[in-house]
């Protein structure tokens, strides 16, 4: 008898935990705006384990009228006032099921707000905006000689005016100028090469008229030359108003899972995770409609000051105006050493005020940003945050005397293991991946083709303030397609420091442990590999491959060391090039170079060190 009543116990509590609840009996349907009805559902089972909340299959649609707000810091974002529609807070294995539906956004809002949550599993959905957070303008006639150019604009898609001589957008109710832009193929669906050449200078005086309906012409403002007919501008407002609404937005929380989840469009990043432990994306697509060439304002996924794993494996990213995945922890300055191992710390950048920089018994280094070397490890005893820019910070112990130098903090107990596999990263701005955490790094069996850097392995001190130095880095099997077409000396994988002019190198290298190994590279550059300050990288067994797809561009040597310790170049092959270049600096040591067919070594020159 006691069996049996503990088995219909635990049959009773499984059935609670799996508890399903069809929206649509909530008033949660198609055709009207949902907005006020989910989120009193989403507070009616915050205090429950194990829920469920599915959509029968359509459009959703939310608007920023009925949306709960509050002020919200956003990594990477502008903080402020946030309008939410998925609010989840302190939720316990929750899972928002799609079942093939389109959340479409109505307004400057955040989709999902993720917050102390304990297990959340997000599937089966996409996520799209009625109007977008940028413009297109289609080239239609071009004046080099006047540096003058007629755009083909949408005046439904993408409303506007002419106001004090400048164009501005109405988006939402918010007033932007052109601010940052780009120009795009609309047959690549990808950045046109040499992009920067045919961007406005929209700071600069600009002559503005409205030749026709749907017609805007623009003169006197382009960089070099307008761009050519047919192109699209991209246009995507300034700071502080271009990354107000992230699509997913997540913090301090433990085992997210995204499923088949499809990001179209974002005032900001598609997702950002901070102070989260493990995360899963599989089958993710960041990627425009059919109706627009650009998707997301910045990053597809981003990452700061998580631990755990994160693994990302068989998503989509292409047409971002930023990054595809950034992984990183965050450098803060310390203001003032006030005694008794107590430290005022500033948090520098400015779309990182407001962060959660760590918690009584986490690890922390201390750094020297001269040299942006750690010299010192510690753990916090208390964290007493003042205001969204400065904290208090008490630390356990300390060296008998402090260094006379600018001094950072690192969190070292806040770095995840990253797994990035069998993902498609293409036709965006800037970046394939960004990567400095202390964890394990397997990037493996992707196709990257990006318009700038490939693989950039980072860290810095005194400007986006990304930490930090990697350990451990695996990149095999990768096929890179035209890195670098953005133009100017832009590698497959970059591996250094950012320094500024008032920085230098220190005794020791600053990253460790770098495998680039098996990969293919379709080029038009001839690059590969550049490393500054690193200590054990390995390049072997890779394949470049001679591209037509893009003008010959001659921007450097293949391979290029600085300051670098403890390196194995072999087994590298290349195919349709002159003969490729092997260069060193002279304080790069222990360099072994052998059996690379289609590469030479170049003489020694001069010490990268400061």
């Amino acid at each position: 008898m006691k069996t049996l009543i503990s088995c219909v116990a635990v049959l009773g509590t499984l059935a609670a935990e799996a508890r399903v609840i069809n929206v649509a009996e909530h008033g949660i349907v198609p055709g009207k705006d949902a907005t006020y009805a989910l989120n009193r559902l989403i507070e009616s089972v915050s205090s429950e384990d194990g829920i469920t909340l599915s959509f029968p299959k359509g459009q959703y649609d939310f608007h920023f009228e009925n949306a709960v707000e509050m002020h919200r810091a956003v990594a990477n974002h502008d903080n402020g006032l946030k309008r939410m529609i998925f609010p989840i807070f302190g939720n316990k294995n929750i899972t928002i099921d799609g079942n093939g539906s389109l959340f479409m956004m109505h307004g400057r809002v955040v989709p999902f707000t993720i917050e102390s949550v304990d297990g959340i599993t997000l599937k089966n959905f996409s996520i799209d905006w009625k109007q977008s957070f940028h413009a297109e303008l289609k080239c239609i006639e071009r004046d080099v000689a006047k540096n003058a150019a007629t755009f083909e604009l949408d005046e439904e898609l993408y409303p506007h005016k002419i106001k004090h001589g400048q164009l501005i957008f109405d988006r939402m109710g918010q007033e932007d100028r052109i601010g940052a832009n780009m120009v795009w193929d609309p047959e690549t669906r990808a950045p046109i090469y040499d992009t920067n050449r045919y961007a406005l200078n929209s700071w600069k005086a600009v002559k503005v008229s409205k030749p026709g309906k749907n017609k805007i012409k623009l003169e006197g403002c382009f960089k070099k030359e307008p761009p050519p007919i047919g192109t699209i501008t991209v246009v995507y407002g300034e700071h502080p108003t271009s990354r107000l609404c992230p699509a997913i937005h997540v913090t301090n929380s433990k085992d997210l899972k995204i499923e088949n989840v499809t990001v179209h469009e974002a005032g900001g990043m598609g997702l950002i995770v901070e102070r989260t432990e493990n995360i899963t994306l599989d089958g993710m697509k960041v990627t425009s409609n059919k109706d627009r060439i650009v998707s997301t304002r910045a990053d597809a996924t981003h990452y700061i000051g998580c631990k755990g794993t994160i693994k990302v494996e068989n998503c989509v990213f292409e047409h971002m105006l930023d990054d595809a995945i950034n992984v990183h922890g965050a450098y803060v300055p310390v203001a003032e050493y006030i005694g008794n191992n107590e430290f005022i710390c500033d948090i520098s950048h400015f779309q990182q005020w407001g962060l959660l920089f760590g918690e009584p018994g986490d690890k922390i280094a201390l750094m020297s940003r001269k040299t942006v070397l750690p010299f010192f490890e510690t753990t916090i005893k208390d964290l007493k945050i003042l205001n969204e820019h400065r904290f208090v910070l008490t630390v356990s112990e300390l060296p008998e005397q402090l260094p006379d130098v600018p001094l950072s903090v690192e969190n070292l107990t806040w770095y995840p293991d990253l797994i990035f596999r069998k993902n498609i990263v293409r036709e965006n701005r800037a970046r394939s991946i960004l990567v400095t955490t202390k964890g394990k790094v397997l990037i493996e069996n992707n196709y990257l083709s990006s318009q700038m850097h490939g693989i950039l392995i980072e860290g810095d001190n005194n400007k986006w303030y990304e930490s930090g130095a990697v350990e451990d880095v695996i990149i095999r099997n990768n096929e890179f397609v035209n890195i670098g077409y953005a133009k100017t000396e832009r590698y497959p994988l970059l591996a250094s420091p950012l320094f500024t002019s008032d920085q230098h190198m220190g005794e020791g290298r600053y990253h460790r442990n770098i495998d680039f190994v098996d990969n293919t590279i379709k080029s038009f550059n001839g690059l590969m590999v550049k490393a500054c300050s690193v200590e054990g990288l390995k390049i072997s067994g890779n394949r470049m491959i001679f591209s037509e797809d893009y003008p010959q561009a001659d921007e450097g040597d293949a391979i290029k060391l600085e300051y670098c310790d403890k390196v194995t170049i072999s087994k590298n092959t290349a195919d349709g090039f002159d003969s490729l270049v092997i260069s060193q600096t002279a304080d790069t040591e222990n360099v072994k170079i052998k059996k690379n067919a289609g590469f030479a070594k170049a003489e020694p020159m001069k010490t990268a060190q400061n």
